[in-house]
């Protein structure tokens, strides 16, 4: 069954996007308000992991390149978790090398955007992602 995601109430999700760069977090947070989510920011992966443990996001925007904690750190962290099994993590990053994102995918990660970020691949990723979100809850509440 196809539908229009945007059609779904999603205000009971957070979003949590993990970026250094204040412009990035900006940018995004505006782009997902036409999701009406509640949108959280962190500056690091550290900083995400503690906002992981209060907000319970269902999906992770997450840079590659942060201090203290490396994106793929994060995304580490988060798989070796088990409270955070459902999480869906998404790579937002310039450093696109064949490697890299072959890193984060082994690591975990759902999907890899490669920045400069365009409007169409970004809906078009938040929209998937949402759609196995709904359809994993949908599935969980039949079994």
């Amino acid at each position: 069954m196809s539908y229009n995601i945007l059609d779904a109430d999603l205000s009971a999700y957070t979003v949590l996007v993990a970026d250094d760069i204040s412009l990035n977090l900006t940018m995004v947070s505006k782009m997902l308000d036409l999701y009406n989510f509640r949108i959280i920011t962190a500056s690091n992966g550290q900083e995400a992991l503690y906002r992981m443990e209060e907000f319970k996001p269902a999906l992770i925007l997450v840079d590659l390149m942060m201090p203290v904690m490396d994106g793929f750190e994060l995304i580490s962290s988060v798989r070796s978790n088990p409270d955070y099994a459902s999480v869906r993590i998404v790579v937002m990053s310039a450093l696109n090398s064949k490697a890299s994102i072959v890193k984060a995918l082994n690591l975990g990660a759902d999907e890899f955007l490669t920045k400069p970020l365009t409007m169409d691949s970004f809906y078009d990723c938040i929209s998937k992602q949402f759609e196995l979100i709904l359809a994993q809850e949908a599935d969980s509440k039949i079994g």
